[in-house]
């Protein structure tokens, strides 16, 4: 009875010792980021979903501009072969890989879109509205999914690098997460402008 009590009081003094050092919060805000990131990364893999039909809707009306709609389908290969799951945020590498590979799907689709407006019957199509609208819609949840997703690595790694919650994450081998997106944060929530150049001919 009384080594059961020992226990008993040990795993209390623990619980209160990992409280007081900071564990929970470094858990919780783990998990935040975790979830953060899968939120991004789905609004992601819907864009990239939506490609294929993009592509599809506008190969009949753009017969000259195969080399866009090239890229744009290459793009979206590279995309697919790279996935950076919850788990893989310690990895600054494929981070950047990952970034890199997103931000060229992003210029192409900016490059295929500069290019519909020269399509008059390709921009009443309704079935290009109604994907270009999907689009509008995604691209702005990418935004809003990647905000979240910065503030919440900011916050996590203040906290393990703050005393005394940076002894129990040393402890506990917590490391800094990878900051997607920090280098554009002024830009962030903003659309990238894009300036195509009209084929000859176009546009007049």
């Amino acid at each position: 009875m009384l080594r059961r009590y020992l226990k008993l009081a040990a795993l209390a003094a623990l619980t209160l010792l990992l409280s007081g050092c900071g564990y929970n919060e470094i858990q919780r805000q783990d998990e935040q980021v975790k979830a953060a990131w899968s939120q991004a990364l789905n609004q992601y893999e819907r864009r990239a979903d939506l490609v294929p039909k993009l592509v599809s809707s506008v190969n009949a009306y753009m017969v000259n501009e195969r080399t866009v709609l090239q890229q744009v389908t290459e793009a979206r290969s590279r995309v697919g072969q790279i996935r950076v799951s919850a788990d893989d945020l310690n990895d600054p590498a494929l981070m950047a890989r990952f970034e890199q590979a997103q931000g060229a799907l992003s210029s192409s689709l900016s490059r295929l879109l500069a290019v519909s407006e020269n399509y008059p019957q390709l921009k009443s199509d309704g079935l290009f509205r109604d994907l270009m609208t999907q689009l509008e819609g995604t691209e702005n949840r990418i935004t809003v999914a990647r905000e979240r997703y910065v503030s919440a690595v900011q916050s996590y790694n203040l906290t393990i690098r703050q005393f005394p919650t940076l002894i129990t994450a040393r402890v506990f081998g917590y490391q800094p997460k990878a900051q997607y997106g920090l280098d554009k944060a002024d830009t962030i929530t903003q659309n990238p402008e894009v300036k195509f150049d009209l084929p000859q001919g176009q546009g007049k």
